[in-house]
């Protein structure tokens, strides 16, 4: 078995691996009842480590969708003719909601789409657009003029050359944005209780709430845990799409 077929079946267990990690609360239990104090619970008994791993899985993937939907797009269109005039406001506009804390867009975010997981899914979008669009657009201006010289030389359109050639050329640095804004995503996540949603992070807002440490240590090594799993996923979905490129 080569080691590109290896790494792509590493990637796909680790999925029903980690599930099965978090279904194991007495592993969890064991491992976590040394940092509860006197009559604190170590877990958080509300709501299982499993369910908040799919609430926060769900969260992260409907923000990603939004992301890559629009983001992606819309920095295409900044590199065409046509849409080059609106690159500064692309640019500046992925920019600012870089900057602006999560926290900050959480709250601004609530009184217009109301409390629970959507005011969540809003501040991710917001804060993951701005790496997906910076890496497609990098990754455009590092296409050779001399190969898109080349392409129109031997008779390709604009959609010819955009798909055939640019789109493959461009593809590591617009997967490595992807990347970038799944993993904060990931993180970022956690902040989901703060109006009302269910994340990995309940744990730990529950935690710090009554200073239990277990508790918050149970939510931190789960996003940790939920973290490595996706970016390892990711670097061996960068290989399989872009294979003619050294990783």
């Amino acid at each position: 078995m080569t080691r590109a077929r290896i790494e792509a079946s590493l990637a796909l267990l680790c999925w029903p691996a980690l599930w099965w990690i978090y279904s194991r609360e007495d592993w969890w239990r064991a491992l976590l009842a040394p940092l509860a104090g006197p009559d604190q619970p170590v877990l958080y008994e509300r709501i299982s480590l499993l369910e908040a791993a799919q609430s926060h899985v769900l969260i992260v993937l409907a923000a990603m969708a939004g992301v890559i939907a629009l983001g992606v797009p819309l920095a295409i269109l900044a590199t065409r003719t046509a849409g080059k005039p609106l690159l500064p406001l692309i640019a500046n506009t992925a920019t600012i909601g870089q900057t602006l804390p999560p926290v900050a867009v959480l709250f601004l975010a609530t009184p217009i789409v109301g409390f629970g997981p959507q005011a969540m899914m809003v501040a991710l979008f917001t804060y993951g657009l701005m790496p997906t669009v910076q890496a497609t657009l990098t990754g455009w201006r590092e296409i050779d003029a001399d190969v898109r010289r080349a392409a129109e030389g031997i008779g390709m359109g604009q959609w010819r050359q955009l798909f055939t050639v640019e789109l493959p050329l461009a593809l590591p640095g617009m997967l490595a944005g992807v990347r970038t804004s799944l993993i904060l995503s990931v993180a970022t996540a956690s902040l989901a209780p703060i109006t009302g949603g269910v994340s990995l992070g309940t744990p730990i807002v529950s935690g710090l709430a009554v200073d239990n440490e277990s508790q918050v240590t149970e939510g931190a090594l789960a996003v940790a845990l939920l973290a490595l799993c996706s970016d390892y996923s990711m670097r061996v979905l960068q290989r399989k799409l872009t294979p003619w490129r050294a990783w």
